[in-house]
């Protein structure tokens, strides 16, 4: 049995849309990866509405936790590194592009950056969600 492919799932707080990557890469592609995430500045912790919409399609994130991108850097091999935000790549450790395999760039607008009413930042977290699982649906077949 071959050894599962590394992929890195990269954002700026690791508190939202990296980890609720990383939750339907386990979903749907775990079974061919070891999959993580980190990020560039992680938060404290997990946002609450990441979890709560993800608990809605059935995934449980609450036991993860933000984890720092300098904590995998130069540790293994990645064939992919999947930049979920719309970070400056400036700011990207170079280091860890150089153990990488293949780059990709899917920016998704912050939903824990996202001004409204508690009903509408609970609708931008779902339309959030709901985009990286389609981004993921389309990509890891083909991976």
């Amino acid at each position: 049995m071959a050894e599962k492919a590394n992929v890195l799932v990269l954002c700026v707080g690791n508190s939202a849309r990296s980890q609720i990557a990383e939750g339907f890469l386990r979903k749907y592609a775990g079974d061919k990866f070891n999959i993580y995430s980190a990020g560039l500045e992680p938060k404290d912790k997990i946002h609450p509405l990441a979890v709560q919409v993800m608990h809605e399609v059935g995934i449980d994130i609450s036991q993860q936790y933000p984890k720092a991108v300098k904590d995998f850097m130069g540790r293994m091999h990645y064939r992919y590194i999947i930049v979920v935000c719309r970070y400056e790549d400036d700011s990207c450790p170079r280091a860890l592009w150089q153990t990488s395999g293949e780059r990709l760039d899917w920016a998704f607008e912050d939903p824990a950056g996202y001004a409204g009413t508690p009903e509408e930042q609970v609708a931008k977290f779902r339309e959030i969600r709901d985009l990286i699982e389609k981004r993921i649906q389309s990509w890891y077949p083909s991976a």
